[in-house]
């Protein structure tokens, strides 16, 4: 006697269904990726976790200290001193150091003004900021916090004994990543404050402003590509601002150390 086994019309559909996915599952990718992290993603996270983004020339520093030919002039600045060495790396002749991040802002520089500046002990530190102060890119700044924050940069460079060149923020009559804002007059207000100050200081001021101010209170046409980043021509103008502004300061005697820099 043959006994048949009735198939249990559940078993028979889980038996089909792993029929049908068996091919899917064979085709699925043994390790999953991760999704490229964005240049957006990537900033924000750095603002949470490097707000300065202090490791950004941690590398550099560490072995332009220890390289044979010594740091001379640092330029300290945003995106405008950055691209500086990107465009033009021939007027960067050894001992002249580039230190420019792309958005900060004076808070930023400041916090990060040990590291990149006073710890590779230049003669000299040029300090171009602001324009991001006044497009509030980490947020709204009052001209006097602007001010506080460009005097605290100048008290701790001289009192390392290194000399100051106050560059004035370039011409711009719009920034594109701030649509609105009314930026010429206030570039002109805080430009006017950089030069007084410098005077008082014993600091040089560097006018870039007036090297490449067109009609109105913008650039002249072809020295900026986006009314606020300066072109290859840009750049040539501020070299001759930049040549005469460190021959300046060169000359100067260097400010006198205070005894608590001196304590390592």
């Amino acid at each position: 006697m043959t006994l048949r086994l009735k198939t249990l019309p559940a078993f028979s559909a889980a038996v089909a269904a792993l029929a049908i996915a068996r091919p899917a599952l064979a085709q699925a990718p043994a390790v999953s990726t991760l999704p490229v992290q964005t240049a957006a993603q990537a900033a924000d996270l750095r603002l949470r976790t490097d707000w300065a983004w202090s490791a950004r020339y941690r590398e550099a520093n560490a072995t332009d200290v220890v390289g044979t030919v010594k740091p001379r002039i640092v330029l300290m600045g945003d995106s405008i001193t950055q691209g500086w060495y990107d465009l033009d790396r021939a007027f960067f002749t050894p001992g002249r150091i580039g230190r420019g991040i792309g958005g900060q802002t004076t808070s930023q520089m400041l916090l990060r003004f040990r590291q990149d500046v006073i710890d590779l002990n230049p003669q000299v530190v040029q300090i171009m900021a602001g324009t991001n102060d006044i497009a509030g890119n980490t947020g709204p700044m009052t001209d006097e916090q602007i001010q506080a924050n460009f005097r605290s940069m100048v008290e701790m460079a001289q009192a390392h004994g290194i000399r100051v060149i106050l560059a004035s923020i370039p011409p711009a009559d719009l920034f594109p990543w701030r649509p609105g804002l009314d930026t010429g007059p206030r570039i002109q207000r805080i430009n006017a404050w950089l030069r007084t100050y410098a005077a008082k200081t014993g600091s040089v001021y560097a006018d870039y402003w007036t090297a490449m101010k067109g009609t109105g209170l913008g650039a002249r046409e072809g020295l900026t590509s986006d009314h606020v980043h300066p072109t290859p021509a840009g750049y040539e103008v501020m070299n001759k601002v930049a040549e005469a502004a460190f021959t300046q300061a060169l000359a100067l005697p260097a400010p006198r150390p205070l005894a608590a820099a001196r304590i390592p």
